[in-house]
């Protein structure tokens, strides 16, 4: 009888769950992905909002495009300044396997890169970002999100067409094994795409470009990184300057941070030299010099 019961039950959810999966509207492979990765918060997560003068990260941005052609963007310079803060709080660096924290190797950052019109969101990798200028982040992430709008990442086609095909059903334990494969035992799976630590320590986006001032990012369960960064626009805003009220460009980044990875005095540190970058570039980003002496060794022109 309670065998009965339980199979009547499983039979009963089945056909609901088929039921209602062709009635609904057409879900694209993201929106499955994200019904599948969230229920319920159950952790601790730690909010932050950031705001920053970005007068000399401007100017400094201008002169690098004066003085070499390269332009850089707020996200590039975001991104600079974000690896420079976890190079300085190594415990946010980390990853978490079988209950344990351990370091990663190098400070990697994985930023969102908008494809199919927007429709779409895919992940570009930057590694070392604490130890190459803002330059050559540039460089990466063009070619990455290049590669991915064109539909010539081979890893990314592999991970959509995987689930373009399988229902939501499939898609929730499969994404979180595939997770935690390759973003806590660092194991690589080919047939689904996914390499080790896919999007490093840090997960950064940018909503600047939509028009968004400031917005806070849900963890994704299986990305595995304990920090998520939000790249706000620039706008002008009355702010203090020596006791005076000035008009100045004010950059908006907002952060949520796994608490078991980071206490507030490690976040403060973080913040702190996650400013500096903008507040000083070119004491922390060699841009300038790297730009400069590569022009040097090009072969000029008779």
């Amino acid at each position: 009888m309670f065998l009965t019961l339980i199979l009547g039950g499983l039979f009963g959810w089945l056909f609901c769950y088929v039921y209602m999966g062709m009635r609904a509207p057409f879900q694209s492979a993201r929106r499955k992905l994200m019904v599948a990765s969230w229920s319920a918060p159950s952790s601790g997560e730690i909010y932050g909002v950031l705001e920053i003068d970005f007068s000399n990260a401007q100017r400094y941005m201008d002169r690098v495009l004066k003085e070499t052609g390269q332009k850089l963007t707020v996200t590039h310079m975001a991104i600079k300044a974000i690896g420079t803060g976890i190079a300085h709080c190594p415990s946010i660096n980390s990853y978490l396997c079988m209950d344990r924290i351990f370091a990663h190797k190098s400070v990697d950052i994985g930023c969102l890169v908008a494809i199919d019109g927007g429709k779409n969101l895919a992940n570009a990798k930057i590694c070392n970002v604490d130890k190459i200028p803002a330059s050559e982040i540039a460089d990466i992430l063009r070619a990455k999100a290049d590669t991915l709008r064109k539909g010539k990442d081979a890893d990314f086609q592999k991970t959509n067409d995987t689930l373009k095909q399988l229902p939501v059903l499939i898609i929730r334990p499969l994404t979180m094994l595939a997770g935690y494969l390759s973003s806590a035992l660092g194991l690589s799976i080919p047939a689904m795409g996914v390499r080790p630590f896919p999007f490093g320590g840090c997960l950064v986006t940018s909503v600047g470009m939509l028009g968004l001032e400031q917005a806070f990012a849900p963890f994704t369960p299986f990305c595995r990184v304990p920090l998520l960064v939000m790249v706000g626009g620039v706008r002008d805003k009355p702010v203090v300057v020596d006791g005076k009220i000035e008009i100045r460009p004010i950059l908006t980044i907002t952060a949520t941070i796994d608490h078991r990875f980071v206490d507030g005095s490690q976040a403060a540190n973080l913040a702190k030299y996650t400013r500096a970058v903008f507040e000083e570039p070119e004491k922390y980003d060699d841009s300038l010099k790297v730009l400069k002496k590569k022009d040097e060794k090009a072969p000029k022109e008779e």
